[in-house]
């Protein structure tokens, strides 16, 4: 029987095949992932809905794969079981199994609809959560029966274990890959997720005309009011970085500037200024640069943001990012600053107008107002707009606005309503 590749998400209609979980001539269960695939730069794992024996696989790794594309072929259970005959009821059973499920359960998490659901050991439920969750949860040691899943009916997600951990069991449970920076005299194949980059990246220059737009702020103040937090924070199991604090003074010239919160739609040849603020945070992993999204940042604290920052960033370096956490931004930060840098020419992450890369914060000898010689905390903000949308000087205008906000870093922490 032919088992094809089910709906993975609204209006996704195909995906990348990164790599096989299962060989030709293997037996699988039910709910047992058979591959891994990537779309808008998510990877999830395909289930199966039968059991079965593997008799061939019908992709490649690195292969596009349309929804409704045959996978694989198998035998099924059934008619392995009865050496090779399978009742009419049976077969069509099977048929069902592989039907395409409702969009709450496409391929990200296994069928529990084909029977009865059989109680555990001491009378309790079965858990509902994707294997993703249940690995990342034997690695946490979290029982999972212990938590209350905010998914469907139930059903355990990645975010449901945040509350749980602390950043040290994080990082633990998080294998630490040495950066793979290749090997001279060798080709790598551009698949995955460098040819989405890749693609990404192509279709931003080709299509936007980039300028570039650099200042310095003093951020002092935020030096020293990230200091005298970070351990409150770290007391209620929030990592406190300098980025909240970014992203919190963004939205607000955002608000200021709303030009600069907008997307060029070429078709109607209209610009959409968007009336929601959802910031992506570029993340670097293991297997290249994604861009996790903080929806709704306006309505979310600094606490909230660093949580959500801390689920994103977790989630991408382990490659179990949801589609919905890749996709939606209006603007998108970067740090240069982590790895030493001072200056960058960032490309924007298309359709979004602008994007900022955040500089590393040196100390450095600066005159204040009475031309006296002061010790100060600076930071090289570098901004790219989109020129067909964003003139000069109003990404002139938007920067300063980013810089009065950090200059005043407590009023970032009122409530988004004052």
């Amino acid at each position: 029987m032919d088992f094809a590749l089910p709906e993975i998400g609204e209006g996704v209609y195909e995906a990348e095949l990164i790599r096989w979980l299962i060989e030709a001539g293997a037996e699988v269960k039910r709910g047992q992932p058979l591959a891994e695939v990537m779309t808008d730069k998510a990877t999830m794992e395909v289930p199966s809905p039968f059991a079965g024996t593997i008799t061939a696989l019908r992709a490649q790794p690195g292969q596009e794969i349309k929804v409704g594309q045959t996978l694989l072929t198998y035998e099924s259970a059934a008619k392995v079981a009865s050496g090779g005959r399978q009742s009419p009821v049976a077969a069509k059973k099977e048929q069902g199994a592989d039907a395409p499920r409702s969009p709450a359960v496409r391929a990200t998490v296994p069928t529990m609809n084909n029977g009865p659901v059989r109680a555990e050991a001491g009378g309790r439920l079965p858990v509902k959560a994707a294997p993703s969750v249940r690995q990342l949860a034997r690695k946490l040691g979290i029982d999972l029966t212990a938590i209350h899943g905010s998914g469907p009916e139930g059903r355990v997600l990645i975010e449901d274990l945040t509350p749980r951990i602390q950043a040290p069991a994080i990082q633990a449970a998080l294998v630490e890959v040495a950066p793979d920076y290749g090997k001279p005299g060798t080709r790598i194949k551009l698949q995955g997720l460098r040819r989405t980059i890749a693609q990404r990246m192509v279709l931003s220059k080709k299509t936007i005309p980039h300028y570039s737009y650099v200042d310095e702020c003093d951020v002092t103040n935020l030096v020293r009011l990230r200091e005298g937090l970070r351990d409150a924070y770290a007391g209620a199991g929030v990592k406190l970085t300098y980025l909240p604090f970014f992203i919190k003074a963004v939205v607000a010239a955002l608000k200021e500037v709303p030009i600069v919160n907008s997307s060029l739609d070429e078709e109607s040849g209209e610009i959409v200024l968007h009336d929601r603020y959802h910031i992506g945070v570029a993340a670097a992993t293991p297997a290249g640069l994604m861009v996790p999204v903080v929806h709704d940042a306006d309505q979310k604290d600094i606490g909230a943001i660093a949580r959500e920052i801390e689920r994103l960033s977790c989630a991408a370096r382990a490659g179990k990012s949801r589609r919905e956490d890749l996709v939606g931004g209006t603007f998108t930060i970067t740090s240069v600053g982590n790895f030493g840098g001072l200056i960058a020419t960032p490309v924007i992450n298309h359709p979004e107008v602008a994007i900022l890369a955040i500089g590393k914060i040196v100390k450095r000898p600066v005159y204040d107002a009475d031309g006296h010689i002061r010790p100060a905390d600076m930071v090289y903000l570098s901004l790219s707009f989109d020129h067909r949308v964003v003139d000069g000087a109003v990404g002139a205008v938007f920067g300063n606005a980013i810089v009065r906000q950090l200059q005043n870093p407590a009023a970032l922490l009122l409530p988004a309503q004052l």
